[in-house]
């Protein structure tokens, strides 16, 4: 049977499909919001099923109990160059130093958000940093299994959908592979971010030549969007005023299953997973100073492993994960749907884009939510037995 999709809350974008099949007959193609979704090349399939039994959505199962630090690297100038505590780059180095390689996030030639891969710090650094848009996989699968049967260290990094993905890809254990995951509120369309880039260029009168998605001028919570034009002149506007973030934060931009999604949950596939430790400052003030802190699950020995090798760069606090996750609730809890998402993309490329984002993203939104946040949580912590640990702590 060749892959179908018939619900797309049902496909995470996640390309396993387009890496696993053996006659290449499948590609990706853009639906009219933007996201890239499988087809097959009948002509050319030969019912071998692979594609289906590769998707990682029909088996999210998996079983950790993880360890949990808020971190902040030593090196200021690598924390204020990234988007929260600095730790990504650390674990990225450490497996440089050993030859290895790492996949991440690039913007490439006209920013659009690609994985791709380095092999040198100067490689790396176009990695660092948040992008809010779904990246393209394309087939870096592939690439890193034939990193990791060359017997190379391979540190992979994406959405939690992207790291099952690989995993499904993969289909057996490697002991070189190092998974890093974040924690994600959810993915944005690539087609959006390609007209909010038009609109802030037809503004400016000219080309963009660097973009940054957290600058920290007037701070780690109150992050700022930059863009850099040819000229050097620069836009830069707070998450609260810039028209792309409010359209971000309002979900109205949002790949379809991102709004069901099955890959949050405490039990990661991922070695490591790392996200901003939002609400430190209410459990350990002593770990924020306004310039970043990340809050660190460790899920594996492996993610342990390298843990223990990066944390002498690192100032570290463990904690405990109830605490962490109160005010990081996407870790459990998949946004709410926004009823005004269809008219959006209906309109899109239709009115200016800040027309666009007046219209839908500015006053407050009705929004179906099912169960409440403290709802979710618990019975996230309920699952993984840790619910006993968090009233204790709570307790103490």
């Amino acid at each position: 049977m060749m892959i179908r999709i018939t619900n797309k809350e049902n496909c995470t974008g996640c390309h396993a499909c387009v890496n696993i099949c053996p006659q290449e007959c499948i590609f990706m193609k853009a639906d009219t919001e933007g996201f890239l979704y499988p087809y097959v090349n009948k002509d050319l399939c030969i019912d071998c099923g692979s594609c289906e039994s590769v998707c990682p959505v029909t088996d999210v199962t998996t079983n950790n109990k993880p360890e949990v630090y808020a971190c902040i690297n030593k090196d200021d100038s690598i924390r204020l160059d990234s988007s929260s505590g600095g730790i990504f780059t650390l674990i990225a180095e450490q497996v440089l130093s050993n030859g290895g390689i790492v996949f991440g996030v690039i913007f490439n030639e006209d920013f659009s958000a690609i994985h791709s891969y380095a092999e040198t710090r100067e490689e790396l650094e176009k990695m660092r940093g948040s992008k809010y848009v779904q990246s393209e996989i394309g087939k870096t699968y592939r690439k890193a299994k034939d990193f990791l049967d060359e017997g190379r260290q391979v540190l992979f990094s994406g959405t939690p959908c992207q790291i099952a993905g690989l995993n499904s890809f993969l289909g057996k254990v490697y002991n070189n592979l190092f998974t890093v995951d974040i924690i994600c509120h959810g993915v944005p369309s690539p087609a959006v971010w390609q007209e909010y880039i038009a609109y802030r260029e037809k503004n400016a009168g000219e080309r963009i030549k660097k973009i940054a998605f957290r600058r920290k001028d007037e701070g780690w919570k109150l992050y700022s969007l930059s863009f850099l034009f040819q000229s050097d002149k620069e836009y830069i506007q707070t998450l609260n005023k810039d028209l792309y973030m409010k359209a971000f934060l309002k979900n109205i931009c949002l790949r379809p299953s991102c709004y069901s999604c099955e890959f949050k949950t405490l039990n990661r596939q991922s070695d490591i997973t790392l996200a901003d430790f939002w609400g430190v400052q209410n459990i350990m003030p002593e770990m924020d100073d306004d310039k970043g802190t990340s809050l660190i699950l460790v899920n594996s020995t492996k993610g342990q492993d390298i843990f223990e090798k990066i944390k002498n760069e690192m100032k570290y606090k463990e904690t405990d994960i109830g605490r962490a996750v109160t005010y990081n609730t996407s870790a459990v809890k998949s946004v709410a749907y926004n009823p005004k998402r269809e008219k959006f993309f209906e309109e899109l490329g239709e009115l200016s884009f800040d027309k666009l984002v007046k219209k839908y993203c500015s006053d407050s939104i009705n929004i179906r939510v099912k169960r409440s946040t403290k709802a979710v949580i618990r019975s996230a912590l309920q699952k993984t037995g840790l619910l006993n640990v968090v009233k204790k702590s709570y307790k103490a």
